[in-house]
């Protein structure tokens, strides 16, 4: 009976979770309150508490879920077989196309990515640790294959992942759209040779 109670609690979360999320969506975070999501769902506001304390902690679950999405596909290119330079590429530009897909086309769902970032929620900080120490995984395989000449890989993937951030934040991505700058392969190549080995001088 545990199980099909866990079961079901689990099921419960997920709805809840989607509707907030469609809601965010056509209405907007602000306008969205913890009643409309219940009236939804068909369910009493004290019930959708039972499984989230606060609007706050809805909107840092629909959150998760949409930056789990891209942590999922950036460990899969992490983890395949090639080049380190070939998968940090692909990383790079998924995260991209990712962040630009759910966040900027989408000026309510962008305008809850602006109060997480402003609120400095720990799903965030997460999510950011997590992305920066998989690029890490690329940089340190290729330091080991030789690919890459990197002392310090932490460091190195720190440098990179600020080196794209205007490519990776949804803020920047959606600021910088129309601003002169480089393109984010000439910004990958840029990050890449700075990650090469030197020529050794005669």
């Amino acid at each position: 009976m545990t199980l099909i109670s866990e079961h079901i609690e689990t099921d419960t979360r997920e709805r809840i979770l989607v509707v907030a999320e469609r809601l965010f969506r056509q209405i907007g975070y602000q306008k969205t309150t913890v009643a409309d999501i219940a009236k939804e769902l068909r369910m009493s506001p004290a019930n959708v508490y039972r499984f989230f304390d606060s609007k706050k902690a809805i909107h840092e679950g629909v959150a998760r879920t949409l930056m789990g999405e891209v942590e999922i596909e950036a460990q899969r290119i992490a983890q395949a077989p090639g080049p380190a330079s070939v998968r940090l590429r692909e990383l790079m530009k998924t995260i991209n196309r990712m962040n630009t897909e759910r966040y900027v086309g989408d000026s309510k769902l962008h305008e809850m990515v602006e109060i997480a970032m402003e609120e400095d929620w720990d799903v965030c900080v997460a999510h950011m640790l997590l992305i920066t120490e998989t690029i890490g995984s690329v940089i340190g395989q290729g330091a080991a294959s030789g690919e890459f000449e990197v002392a310090d890989v932490p460091l190195a993937a720190m440098c990179a992942c600020t080196a794209m951030m205007r490519f990776f934040h949804p803020q920047m991505i959606a600021q910088c759209a129309t601003k002169p700058g480089p393109t984010i392969d000439q910004m990958i190549d840029f990050v890449i040779a700075g990650l090469s080995p030197r020529a050794k001088a005669n």
